[in-house]
């Protein structure tokens, strides 16, 4: 029998966030947490998800959890569990939402049978906790299938598909068509942006854009020499006499120290602290293409030989993510990409597993990685949002992100960072990077356009605010 498991966050107090809002703005954002308190009395409010490492959703719940927690909502978070075979359908199912065949495995009856066995060993579960007239927010298309069951149980469903595709094909319309039995219990559907909702469900669609918490451990300030001693620590970055303790604030307000070693292939030692790096952090996925961001990297090295930077490839551990079978193939994929390369290239391009084991270390090292960047970049083929590039230009990092999917949603081009209209294209990928490497002033500028665009649009108490509208419209609906 398979059991979910709870995650336990514990309140965060609203005043937290008050320093985000002007006065007539932390009034509206006190009303709306007022009124979600109202209603929600006497209930809960359930998020379920597949994963509690990697991956947009792991990173947003626990703030969103914590600050519906410290507004007064019992609002948790349980994670399905799965077996291998459930979570190689739902990864086929996450590509063809993004319009991708992945594997090209087939997702017919056969698969049905499987992904139905998993949700029934977990349903079972769910139905002791969730009450009638709880709210229940499933994540994604690994937890779809929970909606029917809830919802006989007298639960108000609602369903969140966190990626999509701007153009859709034969594979978007082959996964809308395995999820449509789980889908007719949900009141609502949420998607990231208008262009990912298909017409059978416009009805009941609502468009709710991700978020980051400002004041996370991943996204909290950070003194340069701490950044560099951090990096250096974990063996991305050569360390020097006299740097700082690599430390950082946890949530609950303790010291925390990085200590643990990034795992890094790489021709000889790290990069000199000086050195201007050219970054880009996600999870080992095809559709991020950390091949084409390599090959591209390469690609700038030949036509600029004496240009000073080295690129950092950077991704979870690949067995710490249990719902992302595809991890391992696609970091050996990139590896041998690598091999491939010229000992000129090679030396210049570093892949690093980032540790897991230690959930807000790990952010540390992330934050600390962004903020040391001369570049980050989101070269991704496919993309539902991509909070990494949110989470970056937060830090008034320059930034280089494909034209595609929620990527266009934040980063406009020249005004707040670079957009690749074609992700493919190795020389245009180069070229934007090399622009921002040769043009400081430009780079400095988009920068802090960046973090004044996302400080407008995608900090937590507009996604907050966003969630106590949606506990209206169920009530509305009765």
């Amino acid at each position: 029998m398979l059991k979910p498991v709870e995650i336990h966050i514990q309140a965060e107090p609203l005043t937290h966030l008050k320093s985000e809002l002007d006065p007539n703005g932390w009034r509206d954002f006190q009303a709306h947490a007022d009124r979600a308190r109202a209603l929600m009395a006497g209930r809960t409010f359930w998020n379920i998800s597949s994963t509690s490492k990697g991956g947009g959703v792991a990173e947003m719940l626990p703030r969103m959890v914590a600050y519906a927690r410290g507004a007064g909502v019992d609002a948790r978070w349980l994670v399905l569990t799965g077996t291998p075979a459930f979570f190689h359908i739902t990864k086929r199912l996450l590509h063809a939402l993004h319009g991708s065949s992945g594997d090209g495995s087939s997702l017919g009856a056969v698969e049905r049978a499987t992904y139905d066995e998993v949700i029934q060993d977990n349903v079972e579960e769910f139905l002791a906790l969730v009450k009638p007239r709880d709210v229940v927010l499933l994540h994604d298309p690994q937890t779809g299938g929970l909606g029917p069951a809830l919802a006989a149980a007298g639960a108000s469903v609602v369903w969140r598909c966190h990626v999509g595709c701007d153009t859709p094909n034969a594979e978007v319309a082959r996964a809308w068509e395995f999820l449509r039995p789980d889908l007719s219990a949900a009141r609502f559907i949420i998607f990231s942006r208008a262009a990912y909702v298909p017409p059978q469900y416009a009805d009941r669609a609502l468009i709710i854009q991700p978020s980051i918490d400002i004041f996370a451990v991943k996204n909290q300030p950070m003194a340069p020499e701490v950044a560099r001693a951090i990096l250096a620590t974990t063996g991305l970055l050569r360390g020097g006499p006299d740097m700082p303790a690599p430390v950082f604030t946890r949530a609950d307000g303790v010291t925390g120290r990085v200590s643990r070693c990034a795992d890094i292939i790489r021709l000889g030692t790290g990069p000199a602290p000086d050195t201007p790096l050219i970054v880009q952090v996600s999870r080992w996925d095809p559709l991020k293409d950390a091949a084409g961001v390599l090959s591209g990297f390469a690609l700038l090295l030949r036509h600029s030989p004496h240009l000073r930077a080295e690129l950092v490839l950077a991704g979870p551990a690949v067995t710490s993510v249990a719902d992302d079978p595809d991890a391992a193939t696609t970091l050996e994929d990139v590896l041998a990409l690598w091999r491939r390369q010229s000992h000129f290239v090679r030396q210049r391009i570093h892949l690093a597993c980032l540790p897991m084991a230690d959930h807000e270390e790990n952010a540390a090292i992330v934050n600390a990685l962004q903020r040391h960047a001369a570049v980050v970049t989101q070269k991704s083929l496919q993309e539902g949002f991509g909070l990494t590039i949110t989470e970056a230009m937060w830090k008034a990092r320059p930034v280089v992100a494909s034209a595609v999917g929620g990527l266009q949603d934040q980063v406009v081009h020249m005004k707040n960072g670079l957009l690749i209209r074609n992700p493919e294209d190795r020389t245009e990928f180069a070229g934007a990077v090399r622009a921002l490497l040769e043009a400081p002033e430009l780079a400095a500028l988009l920068g802090r356009r960046a973090h004044e665009h996302v400080r407008a649009h995608f900090t937590a108490t507009r996604h907050l605010t966003d969630f106590a509208r949606l506990v209206e419209r169920l009530e509305e609906q009765g």
